[in-house]
């Protein structure tokens, strides 16, 4: 069965929100593996709408290094408020039901289905027992304000670590998973 499996870029405050505006310092050769290898796990992407709107607009017409993976992945979109008129290549909406598909999905032959921003859907996938991994680049910053994470009012949903790196810019990259043994 595939996992769907996100992986965010946070500051020490919880901030997910713009890493592009904090997270370069920290980028080296560690995080670049460790970012590349996540991708090798993965055949699709799943977003949420603000971040497929935003992604949409940037990298069909980027030269990036991660254009082509990013242009030519399967892309599955969750949103209720998004038409059906997707643009991007090899974009699909999820919506109504989203517990029945993306169990669905889960259970198709494949690689794993990563999520890379959309914190709110991570957030919701995570609360509704779907996310299977929660993998943190934990950057040694505090950002002071920002969309976080998990914000105030959050239900508890415990969680336990399966795996830990500290890189040598002080990046921590942990993962988690569910822990049900716990609740």
């Amino acid at each position: 069965m595939r996992k769907i499996i996100a992986a965010l870029f946070i500051s020490l405050d919880g901030v997910v929100e713009s890493p592009d505006k904090w997270h370069f310092p920290y980028f080296n050769d560690e995080m670049g593996a460790a970012i590349g290898s996540a991708m090798g796990e993965s055949d699709a992407l799943m977003m949420g709408r603000v971040n497929y709107q935003e992604w949409s607009a940037y990298w069909p017409s980027s030269e990036d290094e991660f254009a082509a993976f990013m242009n030519n992945t399967t892309k599955y979109v969750v949103s209720n408020t998004l038409d059906n008129t997707l643009t991007w290549n090899n974009s699909t909406l999820i919506t109504g039901d989203i517990v029945a598909e993306i169990t669905k999905l889960k259970q198709q032959p494949g690689k794993h289905i990563s999520i890379s921003g959309s914190g709110t859907l991570v957030q919701s996938l995570l609360q509704l027992n779907l996310l299977d991994e929660l993998r943190l680049l934990i950057h040694p910053i505090v950002v002071g304000s920002g969309k976080r994470l998990f914000p105030d009012g959050v239900p508890t949903k415990p969680l336990k670590l399966v795996d830990s790196q500290t890189f040598s810019t002080g990046v921590l990259y942990v993962t988690y998973q569910p822990d049900s043994q716990a609740a």
